[in-house]
């Protein structure tokens, strides 16, 4: 069983893995969110209409 008693440490320890966590916490959410806009993003640029200048559908060319 680990000893977690930190003595006189522990009013700096404790606070500072409270605060990774929470910041951490905050960068997978901010992340999974940036996800979600971008696979809209993409979604909505493949369902536009065919019909748009050539030069829009990218360098790659025709697709057959």
């Amino acid at each position: 069983m680990p000893d977690f008693d930190m003595s006189p440490y522990a009013a700096f320890v404790w606070p500072a893995w409270g605060i990774s966590a929470v910041v951490l916490g905050a960068v997978v959410v901010r992340a999974l969110a940036a996800s979600r806009r971008w696979k809209a993003a993409l979604q909505s640029l493949e369902d536009t209409p065919a019909d748009r200048p050539q030069a829009a559908q990218g360098a790659v060319g025709p697709q057959e």
